[in-house]
């Protein structure tokens, strides 16, 4: 991409305006312990479902190069703590974010973890690609997204994916009004301003806009916390539509959304309106920006992209021809299964705890109960069916497997299907 002088003086200016907010207010809090973490990742089925939302239709492999682009103070160490067997890479523009993620490489010997203080539009400077790249929370921050996400683009392999987040337009209305109230008044990120802006935070009307993106977040009383989301001197969102044109710019596509059920017209309320059945007949896409619209309140996108010229594609999961009998269902394991006090003539309600709206809860039936009890992470569709015997109706478990699917329950190995094309 072609950058004239002015434009790269202004970058420059602005990049290092971010640079010096790192320096002084890191973000997120550091952490001094993975312990946590290590006792997730001792559950195999966790690393197996985070590799099939993004390569649903390949063998899982621990071999990765992956890169953490905008590392902050700890997510590349529980990347490399996660990923034994993987090559971590991790930049960041702030050296007090790299030494926090320094110390706890030596903490817990990480010696699979690479750290650079680098910014994002440089990352070509590496000489690498990857496998696998991890930007969550950064694009946003740049001065220019679209050179941001161009330049990771370019140093993902050709089969590779990447995982983004980025915010959302519509859900942090509340978050902008009190940016432009923060801006009003001079307020700085010293110790004592962020001390007067929290204060000033717990009297807000309880029906601000900004007092549930306060209660959704759990790390809102910290000052850093504060000063990252009200302070920050970059900051944008994206509707969806305008997320899908950045992606067609950048040389990427859409594969899927990392939680997609608040995305699906056919999960939770909206499935039961009189637009429902109008729903369906747009487009994904489309679909997609009206459920943004219906729901309000959506405050980041988490989302899985792929390079647009990929000779393959990658997200194939679906149900419109038998191939579905090969996919091997895996339970995500932050989901929960509730069985008391539950809706009448069912047996237990599915909850996905990374879901922020609550009308995403799955119920569940005594006849789907008998097929959830036989997801084991090893059989396939056709062998559970199979193990449930001849008068199980096909087509009802059709349709209970691609709601487990919709309202991420599950994650599927598709890998028995790539070799049928």
């Amino acid at each position: 991409m072609i950058v004239n002088e002015q434009t790269s003086a202004l970058w420059a200016n602005a990049s290092e305006e971010v640079h010096q907010f790192y320096e002084r207010r890191p973000y997120p809090a550091p952490l001094n312990s993975l312990h946590e973490h290590r006792e997730l990742y001792e559950n195999p089925d966790r690393r197996r479902v985070q590799f099939h939302l993004m390569w649903p239709t390949e063998q899982p492999r621990g071999d990765l190069e992956i890169l953490v682009a905008g590392c902050g103070t700890s997510q590349a160490a529980r990347y490399a703590l996660r990923e034994p067997d993987a090559r971590i890479t991790a930049i960041d523009i702030s050296e007090t974010s790299l030494r926090h993620t320094r110390e706890l490489k030596q903490k817990y010997h990480l010696d699979n973890l690479e750290l650079y203080q680098l910014p994002i539009e440089n990352v070509g400077e590496l000489g690498r690609t990857f496998d696998q790249i991890v930007c969550t929370g950064v694009l946003h921050h740049l001065p220019d997204p679209v050179l941001g996400l161009h330049a990771l683009r370019e140093v993902l392999n050709g089969e590779g994916g990447m995982q983004l987040m980025v915010y959302a337009a519509y859900g942090r209305a509340g978050v902008y009004m009190l940016k432009e109230y923060c801006r009003l008044l001079d307020i700085s990120t010293s110790d004592k301003d962020l001390r007067d802006l929290g204060a000033t935070l717990r009297g807000l009307p309880d029906d601000h806009p900004l007092i549930r993106v306060m209660r959704a977040a759990i790390d809102f009383q910290n000052p850093d916390a504060v000063a990252d989301v009200l302070l920050h001197p970059i900051d944008r969102a994206y509707t969806v539509p305008e997320l899908y044109d950045w992606l067609g710019v950048c040389g990427l596509t859409f594969g899927r959304w990392v939680e997609q059920a608040p995305y699906l017209p056919q999960c939770g309320l909206t499935a039961g309106t009189p637009h429902a059945k109008r729903l369906s007949t747009l487009p994904s896409p489309a679909q997609h920006a009206a459920m943004e619209l219906f729901r309000g309140t959506m405050v980041r996108h988490k989302l899985i992209v792929y390079r647009d010229d990929r000779d393959t594609e990658v997200q194939l999961i679906n149900f419109a021809d038998d191939r579905w009998r090969e996919f091997v269902p895996i339970r995500v394991p932050w989901s929960v299964c509730v069985r008391e006090r539950v809706p009448p003539g069912s047996v237990a309600v599915l909850i996905n705890r990374a879901h922020a709206f609550t009308d995403l809860i799955l119920t569940v039936d005594e006849f789907e109960n008998h097929l959830l009890s036989a997801i084991d992470g090893r059989r396939t569709l056709a062998e559970i069916l199979d193990a449930a015997g001849s008068g199980v109706s096909e087509r009802k478990a059709l349709s209970f497997f691609e709601r487990l699917w919709q309202y991420d329950q599950v994650v599927f190995d598709a890998s028995r299907t790539a070799s049928r094309g």
